[in-house]
Order: C-alpha cells, then structure tokens, then sequence
C-alpha cells in the first residue's frame, strides 16, 4: 500500500466542476450555461459561519438568500476557476430565477459535500452542547442546505 505525500495532495485538484444549464439567464448569442464548481474546505466552512446568526446566548440558521450565497461561491469563470461573483453579488443573484438558482444549488451542494446525511450530522454535533454553544473554536452549525429538502432535483437539462 503506497502513501500520499503531503506535496501530492497539496499538488492534486481535487475539486469537481460540472456545466449546468440554465436558459432562464440565456444571453442574445445563445449562451445557456454555467460552470460550477465544489467548494474548498475553507469556502465550505466560510458558507457555514455565513449561516450563523448569534442571538444574545442562541445561535440560530440564517437561511436568508442561501441559494444565491452557494452560487455565487461556486458559479466560476471557466477560464480561472475563479469565482464570477463576488458575495456581496449574491444578493443580486438572489433575485435572478429560482428555478435556475435551484439547479445550480444543487449541483453545488453536491460537488461540495453538502448532503443529507452532512446536515444529520451536523444537527446531531450541536445537539450534543446543552445549550448550543460550542466546546470548540468552530462555529455551531445547525444544518446544511439540503437539494430534498426544497424538493429541486440536480439535473441540468
């Protein structure tokens, strides 16, 4: 059995894209697709304390404009890879289409990690402090988006 070395990992791009189409926002030269990709562990975590609103000793989800925040960190130029939105477009991008936005959430949520079984996981962790706070320097999660939950499928086409 053969060992990563930490440069190889560090090397590899590890992740995924994927087009999604979306003909809501198609231009006049009939350009009708996106290209998205999985967030890094940093921008995952980053999207997570972006959900988290501190209300005196509660910590409660703030779900507000979730889709459009999740595309605007995943919808990429696919040129750079890097982001076409910058966050304080997502609200802007919170009122485009919320059928198109639901596709590329879902392919985002997927590419990323953000299942179903990451948000039990993540209700179970912060279930676990009697009153919500955090034994660690992490901030509580109560739970990740979910594609089922808002009944969207992750098909493109």
């Amino acid at each position: 059995m053969a060992f990563l070395t930490k440069k190889a990992i560090l090397d590899v791009d590890d992740r995924p894209t994927e087009t999604v189409r979306v003909p809501e926002w198609a231009d006049g030269d009939g350009a009708d697709e996106v290209l998205v990709r999985g967030m890094s562990g940093l921008d995952r975590d980053e999207f997570f304390a972006g959900q988290v609103i501190r209300n005196g000793n509660r910590i409660e989800q703030d779900l507000r404009n979730g889709a459009a925040k999740l595309a605007a960190r995943c919808i990429v130029d696919p040129e750079t890879l890097e982001p076409m939105f910058t966050l304080e477009e997502a609200e802007l991008l919170g009122r485009k289409s919320a059928a198109a936005l639901g596709r590329v959430e879902a392919v985002a949520q997927r590419l990323s990690g953000l299942t179903d079984a990451d948000a039990e996981e993540l209700k179970k962790d912060s279930a676990s402090t009697p009153n919500g706070s955090s034994t660690s320097g992490s901030p509580v999660i109560l739970a990740a988006p979910s594609a089922k939950r808002s009944g969207r499928s992750a098909a493109s086409s």
